[in-house]
């Protein structure tokens, strides 16, 4: 990380960015239904079903490696999800930013990955 703090900050926010998508599912699916003992176990299992999915398919130990295009598409179902979920909750604004922040962050973090380090 040394030399390379945009680098580096942008990996912090795409971590902040991640925690933010599962609580925002975690909170849509707690919001779907009326009975705490139900609204407990509905986000839990959204939150479950996308760690699952993004610790598969996208995290970067991932069991899995699919292309380059599949892991966008984990990434674009699990953060744009959390935006998807936020506007679901009743907060259209704040999803419309988790939204803009997750494509700018997410192609930045690509594009630092894939850069070619230069020699020592």
């Amino acid at each position: 990380m040394a030399g390379r703090p945009w680098w580096a900050a942008n990996e912090l926010l795409a971590f902040l960015v991640e925690l933010a998508a599962l609580a925002c599912l975690f909170w849509w699916g707690f919001s779907l239904a009326d009975n705490l003992a139900v609204q407990l176990l509905t986000g839990a299992a959204v939150l479950a079903a996308a760690v699952v999915l993004w610790g598969l398919f996208a995290a970067p130990r991932a069991r899995f490696r699919p292309p380059l295009a599949g892991v966008l598409a984990v990434k674009a179902l699990v953060l744009g999800g959390g935006a998807l979920a936020l506007y679901g909750v009743g907060h259209p604004v704040a999803a419309a930013v988790l939204g803009a922040v997750v494509v700018v962050n997410t192609a930045l973090a690509e594009t630092f990955r894939r850069r070619i380090a230069p020699a020592a």
